[in-house]
């Protein structure tokens, strides 16, 4: 099923600083990607694919602050971006970063809504 929550994005002008943070505020386990300026904060015990374990429980990512994403982004589940896309234009939104993959794990994309606000959207594989 799309369109719920599964994802969110902070930005941060000190990747550093933010992760300790989030690890020290809310006690969020945060695991730097090798090679990206990303890290992934898992705010709920997850499986052996990542995913939360507890029903309706998201996990997010800190990443250095550049265009695009210069605020907090939260990313929708769909089961087709170009569609989603599609469907948003016509609705008065706009895409912002068309469909990338992302590994071999899924695709993601950026939008903002008919009020401006920047949002994601993900495809997962599968």
């Amino acid at each position: 099923m799309g369109g719920r929550v599964v994802h969110f994005e902070i930005p941060a002008d000190d990747l550093a600083r933010a992760q300790e943070f989030y690890r020290s505020a809310f006690g969020w386990e945060i695991n730097s990607m090798p090679g990206v300026e990303y890290a992934l904060a898992s705010t709920t015990p997850t499986d052996d694919q990542g995913m939360p374990t507890e029903l309706g429980a998201i996990n997010g990512g800190l990443l250095t602050r550049q265009d695009p994403v210069t605020t907090t982004v939260i990313t929708i589940d769909v089961e087709d971006i170009d569609k989603a896309l599609d469907t948003i234009s016509s609705l008065g939104g706009s895409t912002v970063r068309g469909k990338e993959a992302v590994m071999d794990i899924g695709f993601a994309a950026y939008f903002r809504d008919c009020e401006g606000n920047l949002m994601g959207l993900w495809q997962s594989i599968g």
